[in-house]
């Protein structure tokens, strides 16, 4: 922290250098009395300062340490219980995924091949027309050929007749 607040700015850097100085007298401070306190040489005073700030019994002290700790633990076991049932859940909604998109890729292939069919269809309907068309066309000439031919036998039969009763 002391090599960045040296490279700032030097109107913030004189502010974060003294927080600094503030923040280093105060962990020296707590340094030296936590090696008076592990040095053994206590005095019941400070015994009861250390075990709770001023409770008077260090059993009353040990027994709220103890149920703060249970409720602690009970709220990390409900934790656990949750994060275990989202795990679940996620794992249940992420099968459930792979299943939907493996239906629609079902689904998919199935309205490709009907796509496939029906334009294979329309193709057919196609030709289909063209040739009916075709044969229409050609009955249409040939009744009018056989009409003619009719016609011609009809004219035939006639100057026949007519020049075999003209004789």
């Amino acid at each position: 922290m002391d090599l960045e607040a040296r490279s700032l700015l030097p109107n913030v850097k004189a502010v974060l250098l003294a927080k600094l100085r503030e923040y280093k007298s105060d962990l020296n401070n707590l340094k030296s009395e936590v090696k008076r306190i592990a040095s053994g040489n206590l005095n019941p005073a400070a015994r009861d300062q250390l075990l709770e700030s001023g409770m008077a019994d260090a059993l009353t002290a040990s027994a709220d340490q103890r149920s703060r700790l249970m409720m602690t633990t009970e709220r990390l076991n409900q934790t656990s219980d949750r994060i275990k049932d989202s795990r679940r859940t996620m794992l249940e909604t992420e099968e459930l995924g792979v299943s939907i998109l493996q239906d629609l890729h079902s689904q998919r292939q199935a309205l490709l091949h009907g796509n496939n069919t029906l334009h294979g269809v329309d193709d057919n309907i196609g030709k289909s027309k063209r040739i009916l068309t075709a044969m229409s066309r050609r009955m249409s000439r040939n009744k009018w050929i056989v009409g003619i031919i009719i016609a011609v036998l009809i004219i035939a039969i006639a100057l026949i007749l007519y020049f075999k009763l003209a004789k």
